[in-house]
């Protein structure tokens, strides 16, 4: 079975995520979507909130399976038997960054093999952080996410 992980913190999940994950699908048997957790970082949604969310995003996807974890994404890879990693790039500065992790990543465990998908041009400005400013200060954040995501979204203002 061709395995992938698609990581990421899904923080929110975007319409730039979902559309990397359903052109991506064709090319394994089974896709995680792996939310990885980072003690060092304060996320705007808790974790199971954000499993929850993925889970209600691709309920209709049965190659998808949604699951957190947490340390090495590549030892990660290896503990689900996932041979892939999947990588969306939306710019010249995200490329750069995840040429340098993924050279790390082989040399790490060179059986893992990262794929890059480029984004759609019209995905290419939207990023979680984004989202999350625009949540921040009470803005509509509809045109950005799946539709299925808004319900789990927190409304916040300090605006």
């Amino acid at each position: 079975m061709k395995i992938a992980l698609f990581p990421g913190s899904f923080d929110p999940i975007t319409k730039a995520h979902v559309d990397i994950l359903k052109r991506s699908i064709s090319l394994f048997d089974k896709v995680y979507v792996g939310i990885g957790l980072n003690s060092n970082k304060k996320p705007l949604m808790e974790a199971d909130k954000r499993l929850e969310m993925l889970k209600a995003v691709f309920t209709a996807e049965p190659k998808i399976e949604v699951i957190s974890y947490e340390g090495l994404t590549v030892n990660f890879c290896q503990k689900i038997g996932a041979s892939y990693m999947i990588r969306g790039i939306r710019t010249v500065s995200d490329f750069e960054y995840e040429k340098a992790i993924a050279q790390m990543n082989h040399a790490l465990i060179p059986d893992i093999e990262s794929i890059f998908i480029l984004s759609k041009p019209g995905y290419s400005s939207i990023s979680s952080t984004i989202v999350r400013d625009i949540l921040r200060y009470g803005g509509d954040v509809s045109q950005f996410v799946p539709a299925e995501a808004i319900p789990f979204l927190p409304a916040l203002s300090n605006g």
